[in-house]
């Protein structure tokens, strides 16, 4: 199923953005695992829509139900599940345009996939809302990566065309990804007032804005993950791409490899305190789809918000007529802020995923 990740942490998300609720069920969870659920808690609640302009006006609780795989605060070995009720839907906003092609959206492949029997109020199943069940199992992982000495965090590195400074690759440390749990996280002073301003003036202007999110890990061991098609690259991106609106992904230098030399981009080796280290690290932690023990990163575009309210051209796919439509409802001018910890969410359940499989482990 499209909607299931079979890769150690096995997860299921199901529901839609106006059902009756979202949930998600989780396998293989290592049992007798400490889990605080208050920390669960402020985890989700770093996505939840913010009361600053930056985001949508859906007030959603977020408030996970556990109906299984946990007893007196420990993990039992068995799937865990956990439900998130919906209850501020507006699904008449969505009433006239249930078969317009909303620009940017996947209102007409989903049409297209399911027949026409898909639900269209709010996107269904393809909405960003369901990230939501994404961050419950992120937050699982998270602590259960914790109790083994490995930490992960992500900041903001751009909005639009205005950019924070990025991890230094070889010495991000615990305690700066952990101060990075706020609602709009940067290393640099000054510049979230910026990304700001750049949001509302879109919001101001009908408009959206896309941007960058920066993720990394420290304390992964080395030589865990696999060549080929199931290297850590390849189980971090697919959990990635689950994340609506997520177009690019790019490990150490990424892209800026085709701009150099090979003596610019390879990582010279050396020991210190019996541990082989590189110098830099062009290669963001993984070589051949391998942990080398050197800090994993990587960065996640997000495209702009599709949901505008301009007047766009689409087309009525059931009666094959041209149109205009004017998107009504509750939109994220920017959805770069809240996706900070689906992307943490991401890694923490591909790294768990790996480590699990990992037979020396």
């Amino acid at each position: 199923m499209s909607s299931c990740f079979n890769g150690g942490i096995d997860i299921s998300i199901f529901g839609e953005s106006h059902g009756k609720a979202i949930g998600v069920v989780i396998d293989n969870i290592p049992a007798g695992e400490e889990i605080d659920t208050e920390k669960i808690a402020e985890f989700m609640r770093r996505r939840a829509p913010k009361k600053d302009g930056t985001s949508t006006t859906r007030n959603e609780k977020d408030i996970p139900e556990i109906m299984s795989g946990l007893y007196e605060g420990k993990t039992t070995g068995t799937p865990m599940c956990a439900v998130i009720y919906n209850s501020d839907q507006h699904s008449s906003d969505y009433g006239n345009i249930s078969h317009i092609a909303r620009p940017a959206h996947a209102d007409f492949t989903g049409f297209l996939r399911y027949n026409g029997a898909n639900d269209p109020r709010g996107g269904g199943h393809f909405s960003g809302r369901l990230t939501a069940p994404l961050c419950f199992s992120g937050a699982v992982c998270g602590q259960i990566l914790e109790h083994r000495g490995i930490t992960t965090g992500a900041h903001i590195e751009r909005i639009k065309d205005v950019c924070d400074e990025k991890f230094d690759p070889v010495n991000v440390s615990a305690n700066q990804l952990n101060a990075l749990k706020s609602g709009f996280p940067v290393l640099s002073a000054g510049v979230e007032e910026k990304m700001r301003e750049v949001i509302n003036s879109a919001r101001m202007n009908m408009d959206s804005v896309g941007g960058i999110v920066e993720c990394a890990a420290v304390g992964f061991p080395a030589g865990i993950g696999s060549p080929m098609m199931d290297g850590l690259e390849n189980i971090i991106s697919r959990l990635v791409f689950s994340i609506p609106a997520v177009k690019g992904i790019e490990f150490g230098n990424g892209f800026s490899c085709a701009d150099i030399y090979g003596s610019e981009n390879n990582d010279e080796f050396y020991i210190e305190n019996g541990k082989v280290l590189t110098k830099t690290n062009n290669h963001g932690g993984i070589l051949g789809g391998i942990s080398s023990g050197m800090p994993i990163i990587f960065r996640a575009a997000f495209k702009p918000t599709p949901s505008i309210s301009r007047p766009q051209k689409s087309v009525d796919f059931k009666e094959m007529t041209e149109t205009e439509l004017e998107i009504k409802g509750r939109h994220d001018p920017c959805i770069v802020p809240r996706a900070v910890p689906c992307i943490e969410s991401a890694l923490n359940i591909a790294l768990l995923s790996a480590m699990i499989n990992d037979p020396k482990i």
